[in-house]
């Protein structure tokens, strides 16, 4: 499937590695495995956390990404993160004091567990951002046996974000021209009106692109190219690679699992 005109993989590190050779779908489980592990270690195992960061820093090296630009794109996860720094404060019994403030323990331990596992989440999917494209992505959901209309909408919303990304931009500049800068809360309704517009004309061009692909037959030929892309199947090797990652992951959650009882 291609990735439309436009379309950049932003996020998509340009190198050539065992890592980003790999069969996308292979890489998709293997990070969802992860990602499954973390949550599952116990948040008092500080120690399993280190290591699954250590394994992530690992595949970042073989899979030549630079940890800097990891570390920036992983910036997006920081007002998800924001809740986190409430629980201490609003958290109940028993208290302890940090400084001049007193912190609920139970506060502090949920703080604590959302953002190492969320920044651990972040940092995998990040990671195979990094080694994947976004047409590879859409492949690897096609051969997983994902339902096609969830492959299709997800395509399309890939496909015209970045269309909608320079509308918007577009109004801006528009706006700006002729002298509107909202720049503080009362100024909102420009911001609002940008909004509303933006929303109208996204609506009419889904309905116009939704009665060209009508024209075209597209139920029919979509399920046939769907059948002939999935029809691909990953390598053993390629499994066995992959799920390395996972599988360490798994063994460190076990194993904390087992010191925590």
């Amino acid at each position: 499937m291609g990735s439309g005109p436009g379309h950049s993989h932003v996020f998509f590190v340009h190198t050539d590695s065992g890592v980003h050779r790999l069969a996308p779908e292979c890489k998709l489980v293997a990070t969802l495995l992860f990602v499954f592990a973390v949550v599952a270690t116990p948040r008092e195992a500080f120690w399993a956390f280190a290591l699954d960061a250590a394994i992530l820093v690992a595949i970042a090296l073989v899979a030549r990404v630079p940890l800097g630009k990891l570390a920036r794109r992983m910036v997006i996860e920081v007002p998800f993160l924001a809740f986190a720094v409430f629980l201490p404060l609003v958290g109940h019994g028993p208290f302890v004091d940090v400084g001049f403030l007193t912190l609920s323990e139970p506060g502090l331990w949920g703080a604590w567990n959302i953002v190492v596992k969320g920044t651990l989440g972040v940092a995998a999917t990040s990671l195979l951002t990094a080694t994947t494209t976004v047409p590879e992505l859409l492949l690897a959901l096609q051969r997983l046996r994902v339902p096609r209309a969830l492959v299709g909408i997800a395509s399309f919303m890939l496909r015209y974000g970045q269309v909608l990304t320079d509308d918007l931009r577009r109004m801006r500049i528009a706006r700006l021209s002729r002298g509107d800068d909202p720049r503080w809360l009362w100024q909102v309704a420009g911001i609002a009106r940008t909004a509303g517009a933006l929303f109208v004309r996204s609506y009419e061009r889904g309905e116009r692109v939704y009665v060209a692909m009508l024209a075209r037959g597209y139920g029919f030929a979509a399920d046939e190219t769907a059948d002939e892309i999935a029809s691909g199947r990953a390598p053993r090797r390629s499994w066995l690679s992959a799920l390395t990652a996972p599988v360490a992951a798994g063994v460190v959650c076990g194993v904390a699992l087992a010191g925590a009882r």
